[in-house]
């Protein structure tokens, strides 16, 4: 990562990736120098699919690269190491990547923002919201007049 990030989608994957205790473990150990996957997760002491689970957040992040080599044998090995970087963050970067253009269109599939409020996880199954009486008894409407016969 050669640059500072220029959107805010960009700069919150690079904290996000660095927010990782597991992940800046990761870092450490492949400043050391290139190596396969097994081999570090060994080394790390974490199973191989929580370590590509990983190392994929660290290459979409721009902070580490994954090469597909054939062994001698035929099969494949993934190797990975780090991608030189500083993380050089000032008010005037995050104002940068705020003001991008990115940052502006709202997100692709993001929550619709109109419409009747929800309350629930976002899974489709939501009930309509109601904070008015009788919102916790379900023998009530929002209105407060009991519909129990």
């Amino acid at each position: 990562m050669d640059h500072a990030p220029h959107s805010v989608e960009e700069l919150l994957r690079v904290l996000t990736a660095l927010a990782s205790p597991h992940r800046l473990r990761i870092i450490a150990a492949l400043a050391e120098g290139r190596t396969y996957v097994s081999q570090l997760a060994r080394q790390l002491e974490m199973n191989r699919p929580l370590l590509y689970m990983h190392l994929q957040r660290l290459e979409a992040a721009g902070l580490v690269v994954g090469t597909l080599e054939t062994a001698r044998d035929g099969s494949s090995v993934k190797y990975f190491e780090v991608v030189p970087f500083a993380v050089g963050l000032t008010p005037e970067v995050i104002t940068e990547a705020v003001r991008s253009p990115e940052a502006q269109d709202p997100p692709a599939g993001g929550p619709v923002t109109h419409g009747p409020a929800t309350a629930g996880t976002g899974t489709g199954t939501e009930r309509p919201a109601t904070d008015g009486p009788g919102a916790d008894d379900p023998g009530t409407g929002s209105s407060g007049e009991d519909r129990r016969q």
